[in-house]
């Protein structure tokens, strides 16, 4: 066992460093202990001159739980200390009882090094003291080697490894002169190629040993002055510009390409994102149908909720009977088409309404109550505005198709038969959920909601309606929800006209998105 004591002061020739008390008295060194690195130390300090057997001892780091040792109730207590020293501290037992405690920590390792702290209680009474552990280390021989020329001299390394704490590295040539460091890595440019050997020397400022390596660097290591190096030199400068100036261009070039290039992306993008929204324009969500819970009790709904009718024979009423849709609308558009039956001098109404709107008795269906509706009165069609705007059609809307557009704030109406387009309501803000609606007030009338179906196959608008729909919606001035219906709904109108005007509904579509 190799125990090391270097500097090791007691209590007996130095005053003590803790606080006494009356009973008794803990001195620790006030120099610090020296372990070298992988070899055993032991850490003293002097209780009370008594027989220190049945007293708790404990050696511990920066707080009182974190342990290298505990001795109590005459055994050493190996569970309570940290992990790091299990199974390498024990007791000097024959200092015990001579009123010193020892500490034997064997393999001194790196994180061994700092203070501890003696702590020494019998019975209600207890001390401490201080003392501080020094680890020091130095393994391998400085190696010193040429890593080749530097600018206007040689490049020289030395390493040593297995040191601790970080050593003193200096440089000297023959004469004892020494080189200042360049580095923490201990390199050094020696520019001088008559210094001859370079000696590398590594200081443990703790042990304060010394450990050192010769080398000698060779005339013809030094480069030597060259007429070419100047116009090599100019040479390298012309050539970096060249490289420059063509790199510039390069990147010049590139930008613009990749400028063009996005702008065709973009153009792209926008195009695909047209397509796209003519795509979910046109695309089926479902069929509107009719809630039978909202109906009048006067107006009966089919089974399949999609018909509307009278209940019994019609007489003339001073109320308005009406239904509202079973689906809610709060985003997006909405589009479905009413095929209506009816009598010359019938009045009747359709459109979109809030459900919380008054629908008993008689009401005018006007868009600051929440309504948006277009309807017939005896002979002559309408919409409610602000008071009744009549509309002049060129033929009987037999089947009308409604369009919604929640975001925009728009409602618009078209006349199926001949494809053209019938009135829109000016823009408004949308609030709440809004509700297909369909009323009756007189004559012999029913409303069918047309279903999904596959489509018309080989039918198109005459070439006599005049003027098309894009032209007629493009001088009402809308709104932007009227531009997709502009691109989408002229192509679904001609394939959804039919010569004679038909009884049922066939081959039509109803769509939400």
């Amino acid at each position: 066992m190799c125990s090391l004591f270097f500097g090791l002061c007691l209590s007996s020739f130095l005053p003590p460093m803790s606080v006494s008390t009356e009973q008794f008295q803990v001195v620790g060194p006030q120099c610090p202990i020296v372990a070298v690195l992988g070899e055993d130390a032991i850490l003293p300090s002097l209780v009370p001159a008594m027989n220190a057997e049945n007293v708790e001892l404990r050696w511990f780091r920066i707080t009182f739980s974190q342990a290298a040792f505990i001795y109590w109730n005459q055994h050493e207590q190996s569970n309570k200390q940290m992990a790091e020293y299990t199974g390498r501290t024990s007791i000097v037992r024959d200092f015990l009882t001579q009123g010193q405690d020892a500490v034997h920590i064997r393999k001194v390792q790196v994180s061994d090094n700092g203070t501890y702290t003696c702590f020494f209680r019998k019975g209600g009474f207890y001390e401490e003291a201080d003392l501080e552990l020094k680890v020091a280390g130095m393994d391998s021989d400085p190696q010193v080697h040429t890593d080749g020329p530097e600018k206007d001299g040689v490049h020289v390394v030395c390493t040593a490894s297995g040191w601790f704490p970080e050593p003193q590295v200096q440089w000297t040539d023959l004469s004892g002169k020494k080189f200042p460091l360049f580095s923490v890595e201990a390199t050094l440019v020696v520019t001088d190629s008559s210094v001859g050997n370079v000696t590398c020397s590594v200081l443990n400022p703790i042990l304060g040993q010394e450990k050192a390596m010769a080398i000698f660097i060779p005339d013809p290591f030094f480069p030597q002055n060259s007429p070419w190096k100047p116009a090599f030199a100019v040479i390298l400068t012309m050539l970096g510009l060249l490289l420059f100036g063509a790199s510039c261009f390069i990147k010049k070039e590139h930008s613009t390409r990749m400028q063009v290039r996005q702008e065709k992306e973009n153009l792209r993008q926008v195009k695909e994102e047209e397509w796209q929204t003519k795509e979910e324009t046109l695309k089926a969500i479902g069929p509107v149908t009719l809630d039978r819970s909202s109906t009048h009790y006067r107006l009966a709904v089919s089974h399949e909720k999609m018909h509307l009718t009278w209940n019994y024979a019609r007489v003339y009423l001073n109320d308005n009977c009406s239904v509202l849709g079973l689906e809610g609308i709060v985003s997006g558009r909405c589009y479905w088409e009413v095929e209506i039956e009816n009598e010359f001098y019938s009045m009747w109404a359709l459109g979109v309404c809030r459900k919380e709107v008054k629908r008993t008795g008689w009401y005018m269906e006007l868009p600051d109550r929440w309504f948006w509706v277009k309807g017939k009165f005896d002979h002559r069609y309408f919409a409610w505005t602000d008071s009744v705007t009549w509309l002049s059609l060129r033929q009987d809307p037999c089947r009308v198709g409604v369009f919604l557009d929640y975001s925009e704030g728009v409602v618009s109406f078209y006349n199926m038969i001949d494809g053209s387009y019938i009135f829109s309501f000016p823009p408004a803000s949308f609030s709440g959920i809004l509700f297909p609606y369909c009323m009756f007030m007189s004559g012999d009338v029913s409303m069918t909601i047309c279903s999904m179906a596959s489509g018309s196959e080989g039918l198109s608008v005459p070439p006599n309606i005049s003027p098309p729909l894009e032209e007629t919606l493009s001088t009402q001035g809308r709104g932007s929800a009227q531009a997709v219906v502009l691109m989408v709904l002229p192509q679904r109108l001609n394939l959804h006209y039919f010569p004679d005007t038909p009884r049922f509904c066939p081959h039509s579509i109803s769509c939400c998105l």
